[in-house]
Order: structure tokens, then sequence, then C-alpha cells
């Protein structure tokens, strides 16, 4: 086999008080394909900027490969991404995931979805993008002793994710840095409580108490400073009963909601209380996770 093509889901990670825990995989997608040839390396369909051996994509099937202790061949990768960057919808994880599952397809498979989730994690640094991307669905993951578990929680079928996508990106680096070192007991707390409802309101359909329990005090308070309007945006998605919270570390704003027409109320609302272009996404969840398609 001399090419295969990837196609990973972009993912929200967080969902509110799980932060670098929580994460659901949403139907929107990155195309990775991966040809192995006699030359270099080659890589098209993405900025020059990102064509060099740094491309997630490339580190990724590299490490696979050095797991495997195999040789790194040339290879020629084609981006078709479709997740946008730097906005909270795990561009970064897919890519990373792309470059795995490539390289384990090219040399036999040999290497299992955990094994392939315990490489990226180690180079991404927190599960919270990466498992949902290979798994789909909503799961939650912890690292013990340096190695990602992961599991999956049901999701009530009426639920509808809208992602507000602004024209305006937030580097992660950027967002971590504004975050406290230390919190106190009582955040901690607030969180491990309102996290446990979220996964249960999410199973159950239960808006009320979804609302309720997507409220955040270790990181998004210190990041929604960082996104004009932020404020503005939730006090109206609050309005039409959406809960509400930051997609992974922002810009991105996701509302998860059962009212079917949400999409156009805010569309109808937006423009008057930001001076940005927000892009109102409906996204369903994506149960299957990544997929390789190979190609002889």
């Amino acid at each position: 086999m001399k090419r295969v093509t990837v196609r990973v889901p972009a993912t929200t990670a967080n969902l509110g008080p799980g932060f670098d825990a929580f994460g659901c995989a949403l139907g929107l997608y990155t195309d990775v394909t991966f040809e192995e040839t006699d030359a270099g390396l080659e890589i098209t369909g993405c900025d020059e900027a990102y064509q060099g051996p740094d491309n997630l994509a490339y580190t990724s099937y590299c490490a696979v490969l050095a797991s495997l202790s195999e040789e790194v061949r040339g290879v020629k990768i084609h981006i078709d991404a479709h997740i946008p960057i730097c906005r909270g919808l795990g561009s970064s994880a897919a890519l990373l995931v792309a470059g795995a599952m490539g390289a384990n397809v090219l040399r036999g498979s040999k290497l299992s979805t955990q094994g392939l989730l315990n490489i990226t994690n180690a180079m991404e640094g927190h599960p919270d993008n990466l498992a949902p991307a290979f798994y789909g669905g909503l799961t939650a993951s912890m690292v013990d002793n340096g190695l990602p578990v992961t599991v999956s929680f049901p999701l009530h079928p009426s639920w509808e994710f809208l992602a507000l996508i602004p024209d305006f990106d937030l580097p992660t680096t950027l967002a971590r840095s504004v975050l406290p070192e230390q919190v106190s007991r009582a955040d901690a707390i607030y969180n491990i409580s309102h996290g446990a409802m979220v996964l249960k309101a999410l199973e159950l359909g239960d808006e009320k108490l979804l609302r309720n329990a997507m409220q955040d005090r270790l990181h998004q308070k210190y990041r929604k400073k960082l996104i004009p309007d932020y404020e503005k945006i939730e006090a109206l998605a609050r309005t039409y009963g959406a809960a509400f919270c930051l997609s992974g570390a922002g810009p991105t704003l996701l509302c998860i909601t059962r009212d079917k027409g949400l999409s156009q109320k805010l569309a109808g609302k937006l423009p008057a209380i930001t001076q940005h272009n927000w892009e109102i996404l409906p996204l369903h969840v994506e149960f299957q996770g990544a997929q390789a398609f190979p190609e002889e």
C-alpha cells in the first residue's frame, strides 16, 4: 500500500467545566492524504509556512514510524482542511491524528487506536481533543502514569450544536498564558460538581440542567477577556435558553440547544451586538471518529 487518505472530525473541548478532559467530535472535517514516494517531503494544500518538516501531520507521521522502528521514506502529504485554524475546533489535533493514522495504515496497521492516542497525546500534552477525534462522540479523558485513558458517554439525540466562529483567531498559547497556575479549593469543587452534571445533562437532554451545569471557574472567566463581545453573545444565547461555553480555548463559542430554530434567531440578533463577523455553523455530533481510506 502506497497511499491513504485520513478524514478527521473537528472537536470541541472542555464543554465548560471539563477543562482538558471533556471533548466531542463534530461534523466538520480535515482530509489528509499520504503517499509514499522516492523523493523527500512534499506538503501541499496549506500555507507555505506549514509546508516544512514541523507540520503537525508530518511530525506525528514520523513519531509513529519511530515507534514502529520503521524508516521514514519520502512522502507527499496533501491537506484539505475545512476545520478553521486557531479557532478552538481541534485543527491541530486533527493533523496529529491524521499523521498518526496515515503512518500506521501505510505500514500495516500494527498499532491500535489506543497506541496512536498514546503517541499523539505525548506530543499534544492533553487528550481532550485527540480522544474524540480518534473515537468519535462525547468522551472524557484523563492521563494516568503518563498515558491517556478515555471513556465514551451517551448523548441525547435531540441536541443541536451551534458553533459561532469569528473572523479572528486566538492562538492556544495565548489562551493558556492567561490562566492562573493555582486555583482555589472552592473553584476546584465547583468544576468537579458541574462537570459531572454536564455529562448527565447531555445524556438526558435536560436543557435547564445543562445551562446551569455548563459554568466554569478554571478557564473561561480568564479567556473571555480575549474575545470581544463575549458577554453580550453569552447573554443573547441564554435569552433563548441555550447552554453556552467556549469551544476549546476559543475564540469559537458553542451553543448547545434543543431549539432547532436557534441559528435563525441568533443570525437576526448577532450583527447588532458585535462589530465582528460571526459564522453560525450548525454541526452534528460525529460518532464515527477518524477514518482511513487506503488505496492500492
